[in-house]
């Protein structure tokens, strides 16, 4: 899932009004949704290489994370109510939190509320963010909050810590770039997600990676939609796609994907990735300083000329709802289309929604969090 992405698009499909969120230019730094304390973030660097499936070829990670950054950041501890603690982390992601850590050790008296951890940058309007996140999600009440100042470095040190090998199924492990694979003949997928959605652990990560496992059995075309730190991108080349697309609204998620692209070997004949345009402006620089032009026509043109075999979106209900014909344009006909980011009480509304579109519809769900698939029905009329 792409925080910038996600982001993006619940701001604008919510009739919101965004302001972009300024990020600090650091090299790239591991951080993410969910151990123990679970987290949640964002965006980072291009390389190629020949492509290499087998986990022996895998790039030796080094011992030590990127060298430390320490531009000052907003640390706020937010205190909510247990059952909605993972919604509201999504939705602060989206309205202007760069990271966010549920602390599942939390000794608070009162055993339903937990405590959320978050990131921000300096500057940030922390109430409002929080009021808009709150809103989103339909809570009635804005949960309290503590605001501190940090150090970044503090926060990397202490995510890269929590951040271990994840293994999603049996022989299919997720491992950080700072660590030593567990099995070194399993299919290993190298991981730097710096601030970028998308390292494994969280439950709509996982379950998109067994939808991708149990689809592809070799040469197939795959579509990443919102593709954050490019796991599942990464995951349908080792797992024997011909052809991976990742794309996203976000610089900085295309720069963590192709950085995690060269970790495993995956050069762009097997994985490609598309900064989508936006509407806000006519160019756009990455951290990379690769310049797209955001409002021409060829990223799409590229995109639609393809029709895709899979096409997974793991991003929010409201985009998912709001961009449904797009999503599924991309997918052939009888291609299987997959949604994820959603909670399982959700799935009436994406299973409505969808249900014209596709046909043979099936859900799975882990921890209260949901994925549908189904077959782009063969009649459809593309517009």
């Amino acid at each position: 899932m792409s925080g910038g992405l996600l982001r993006h698009l619940a701001y604008t499909l919510t009739s919101r009004c965004f302001t972009t969120v300024s990020r600090p230019l650091a090299p790239p730094f591991s951080s993410r949704f969910f151990p123990k304390p679970r987290h949640l973030s964002r965006p980072n660097s291009l390389a190629a290489a020949n492509i290499s499936t087998a986990s022996s070829d895998a790039p030796t990670p080094s011992a030590e994370p990127n060298e430390p950054f320490a531009s000052p950041f907003l640390s706020v501890q937010i205190r909510c109510q247990k059952h909605v603690a993972e919604i509201l982390s999504e939705a602060l992601l989206c309205f202007g939190a760069s990271c966010t850590s549920i602390d599942e050790e939390d000794d608070n008296d009162r055993k339903d509320e937990i405590c959320i951890d978050s990131i921000f940058p300096e500057g940030e309007d922390v109430k409002t963010c929080i009021s808009r996140a709150a809103d989103s999600i339909s809570l009635k009440e804005m949960p309290s909050y503590e605001v501190k100042m940090g150090e970044q470095f503090d926060w990397i040190k202490k995510t890269q810590e929590s951040f271990h090998p994840v293994e999603v199924t049996e022989g299919l492990w997720i491992v950080p770039e700072w660590r030593i694979p567990p099995d070194a003949q399993a299919t290993n997928i190298i991981l730097n997600p710096g601030l970028a959605f998308g390292t494994g652990e969280h439950a709509t990560t996982k379950l998109c990676l067994l939808l991708l496992h149990r689809l592809i059995k070799g040469r197939e075309s795959f579509l990443d939609y919102g593709t954050g730190s490019g796991i599942l991108a990464i995951a349908a080349v080792k797992f024997g796609a011909a052809l991976s697309v990742g794309i996203d609204i976000d610089p900085q998620a295309i720069t963590s994907a192709r950085q995690n692209a060269a970790l495993n070997n995956i050069g762009p004949e097997k994985m490609q990735l598309h900064l989508l345009p936006s509407k806000t402006s006519s160019t756009l620089e990455d951290p990379c300083g690769v310049v797209e032009d955001r409002n021409s026509s060829g990223v799409e043109t590229i995109l639609e000329s393809n029709k895709y075999d899979i096409v997974i979106a793991n991003i929010l209900l409201n985009p998912l709802l709001d961009l449904a014909d797009h999503i599924v344009s991309y997918a052939k006909p009888g291609a299987v289309v997959g949604l994820s980011g959603i909670i399982s009480e959700q799935l009436p509304r994406i299973v409505e929604r969808y249900s014209q579109f596709l046909e043979d519809l099936s859900i799975t769900e882990m921890d209260d969090w949901a994925c549908v698939h189904g077959t782009k029905k063969q009649n459809l009329s593309e517009s």
